[in-house]
């Protein structure tokens, strides 16, 4: 397991001495004095704390606490503490009698904040249950990278929680992330911009992923007036992993190959490569150097395990253009090292998957333009290579967009977890049926749970080996 974010070995009865706690939390609540010893009863209301290394805690707990404790890890984003996905999810859990907490992670690093949101998180447990009391369970949850956040926990967290649910989680990695966006980004400059030397790695400053990511945005935009700049746009977006289901549209036709093609170039419209290219800067930031390659990457050999190969097959042919050419013109021109250190320090903080010590159900919407749904699939294959395949579930709600759930959906995933915390079972509570059961009996917002398998993650690299820098 990742030395720096395995907690230190936990009690098997009560909770550890305050005055070890205070030598790694330190708490301003002014609902409680600071010496308080270990409260009898729950402390209720809104609770606030400093950690050691600076991020901050908050914690709500309802008058009437059931006795379950929520920690929940927020996505890439400012370190800001949140103890819920969403405000609407947060006003339920807490009518429902859940005492729910969250930590910013260090505030003072990356965004991708993943060197010390797992320890800051298992922190927060002890910081907040030092002030309200022991649990009877502690569950986690995580979104976006949160979920991969999440994810360590579920790996790491035995003793600590009792069960983990993610919601849209980055759960196949820091490296894999990098990797699949640099064969769309790559794909997009040589093809699109061929005389142009365009800055793919190594991010010197959000203003040059900034600059990066409008080259490439405009280079789609004028592709997209031509048939043969639509299918290389298609291209890009199948190495991408980028749904053919955009928001506020009709789901296209299973061959309508230029209807996909439309709807992925809405997410290009919409500045996801802004996002991709501040996030690249920021995963650098924080593993210290770049941690993707596509030396040695077959291109031909990468659209074979793409789910679009179909439609990007289809839209060449129409093109009049030559498929074969091109990926071979992508193959020949792939230099891209990685740095060795900052591979090493992503597998190290920003990866999970090496097992599980405590059941963790997993949802995801199945056309997700930032944390492609796919993700899902590579996971669960590390999860099963662990041995521990039986303690995950997965299940998937039809809709387009990034964690875009419902409330209901959202609790209803909840009651299903704890079932299995309860029982040390999964029966069928995790099934799309009855998720669906359970998320419309809740009568909140509706849901759309459905039986789907997601594809392969379009990635091409297996992990073990990288093209280092020399």
């Amino acid at each position: 397991m990742p030395a720096d974010t395995r907690p230190r070995p936990r009690r098997t009865g009560s909770r550890i001495a305050l005055a070890v706690l205070a030598t790694l939390t330190s708490v301003a609540l002014t609902t409680l004095p600071s010496s308080a010893a270990q409260p009898d009863a729950a402390v209720t209301g809104h609770l606030t704390g400093t950690l050691a290394d600076g991020a901050t805690w908050i914690a709500d707990v309802p008058d009437d606490w059931n006795g379950t404790l929520v920690v929940f890890s927020h996505g890439f984003g400012p370190t800001v503490a949140m103890n819920a996905p969403t405000e609407a999810v947060r006003v339920e859990l807490l009518a429902q009698g859940y005492a729910l907490a969250g930590s910013s992670y260090d505030p003072n690093g990356s965004m991708w904040a993943l060197n010390s949101a797992a320890r800051d998180q298992f922190a927060t447990i002890d910081a907040v249950t030092a002030k309200i009391g022991e649990p009877s369970r502690t569950l986690a949850m995580g979104t976006s990278m949160g979920g991969l956040v999440n994810a360590q926990l579920a790996r790491d967290g035995g003793g600590i929680i009792d069960g983990a649910l993610g919601t849209c989680g980055l759960v196949a990695g820091a490296t894999d992330l990098d990797n699949y966006q640099l064969d769309a980004e790559y794909t997009i400059a040589r093809l699109l911009l061929p005389e142009q030397d365009v800055k793919l790695v190594r991010f010197g400053t959000p203003a040059e992923a900034a600059a990066t990511a409008d080259l490439l945005t405009k280079a789609v935009t004028a592709a997209q007036a031509t048939p043969q700049g639509r299918a290389r746009v298609a291209l890009a977006a199948a190495f991408l992993n980028l749904p053919a289901w955009a928001p506020g549209k009709d789901r296209p036709a299973p061959t309508d190959w230029e209807g996909q093609q439309e709807q992925q170039y809405t997410w290009f419209a919409q500045g996801i490569l802004s996002f991709v290219e501040f996030g690249r800067y920021a995963i650098e930031q924080s593993v210290g150097g770049n941690n993707s390659w596509n030396r040695g990457v077959d291109y031909a050999r990468l659209l074979d395990g793409s789910a679009h190969a179909p439609q990007v097959r289809a839209l060449y042919r129409a093109a009049g253009l030559d498929l074969r050419a091109d990926l071979r013109t992508l193959t020949k021109g792939a230099t891209v090292t990685a740095d060795p250190a900052a591979v090493r320090t992503a597998q190290r903080t920003s990866s999970a998957g090496q097992g599980l010590e405590v059941p963790l159900l997993d949802i995801h919407t199945t056309a997700d333009n930032l944390v492609p749904v796919e993700q899902e699939t590579r996971f669960a294959a590390r999860v099963r290579a662990s041995g521990d395949g039986a303690l995950l579930r997965q299940a998937y709600v039809e809709r387009q967009g990034h964690c875009a759930f419902t409330t209901a959906e959202t609790v209803a995933a909840l009651h299903a977890l704890e079932h299995r915390v309860d029982t040390g079972r999964w029966d069928d509570v995790a099934t799309p049926a009855a998720l669906q059961r359970s998320a419309t009996a809740l009568g909140l917002d509706g849901a759309a749970y459905i039986p789907y398998r997601p594809a392969p993650l379009t990635v091409g690299r297996d992990g073990s080996a990288h093209p280092t820098r020399h």
